[in-house]
């Protein structure tokens, strides 16, 4: 499995993606899961992949090969954030019916998600996830963030601090606790992992980071944040021995 945040804040973006492909007990493989296209100077756009190996691959080629080819839609002469992603959604249900149908009815699951993000133009930036039907959705001012892959261990701290307003390093340092909480508690999701943000209208992708399991900051992050919840548990109100109550037992 995988596990890919992009959080659109108000000052810009915040990409983070694992590497883990497979966690068999004697096979464990990894792949990045975030690509930045070569594209025009007015435009950045990102991608994180997450099902089907097989699928994100020929997805993505594809979107390379109509980039080159200059083909009708792509990359280049889409004009909003939202067409590329209804584009990178055709794309991708295009070629899962490809996998569906030379495989028959076998157990195979060519399903994949993407999140697209980044800017084209005098449009602000944003992300949009992309189900494996073809259909999109975009963050919103009450939900700043999109997850896909494995992603009930690091919402809570995305529900509870990401904000628009917060600030873009403390917001890439959330990210970062969501992804690491993740790891602790998944196994199919693992290093290294990549980062990538994005100032608005800076269209620069010069803010990467890649984080492998032994990485100083990411252990020291670790480290940090697992002393503040012990210490925030300790410091927490102590139950009111008045409220307790009789337990009713059942005979």
């Amino acid at each position: 499995m995988t596990y890919c945040i992009a959080a659109s804040i108000d000052e810009g973006l915040i990409l983070v993606s694992d590497s883990r492909t497979n966690a068999g007990i004697d096979n464990v493989s990894t792949h990045g899961k975030m690509h930045a296209f070569d594209t025009l100077s007015d435009r950045k756009i990102i991608l994180l992949c997450a099902g089907n190996l097989a699928t994100t691959q020929a997805v993505l080629e594809q979107l390379h090969r109509d980039k080159i080819k200059n083909a009708n839609i792509n990359f280049n002469n889409v004009e909003s954030l939202f067409e590329a992603a209804e584009y990178l959604g055709q794309v991708s249900v295009e070629k899962q019916k490809q996998y569906v149908s030379a495989q028959g009815k076998s157990a195979f699951n060519p399903s994949a998600s993407f999140i697209l993000a980044g800017q084209i133009g005098t449009d602000p930036h944003g992300a949009y996830m992309v189900y494996a039907e073809g259909n999109s959705i975009t963050s919103s001012a009450n939900t700043p963030f999109l997850q896909i892959g494995e992603s009930k261990y690091g919402k809570p701290i995305l529900d509870r601090f990401l904000k628009l307003g917060t600030s873009i390093d403390e917001a890439a340092r959330c990210c970062l606790v969501s992804m690491d909480s993740t790891i602790r508690s998944n196994a199919s999701v693992g290093a290294p992992v990549e980062m990538l943000i994005y100032r608005k209208n800076s269209f620069s992708l010069e803010e990467y980071y890649c984080f492998d399991d032994d990485d100083d900051y990411m252990l020291q992050l670790r480290r940090s944040w697992e002393t503040k919840l012990r210490e925030a548990i300790a410091s927490l109100p102590c139950l009111d021995k008045k409220l307790n109550k009789t337990m009713h037992v059942a005979l």
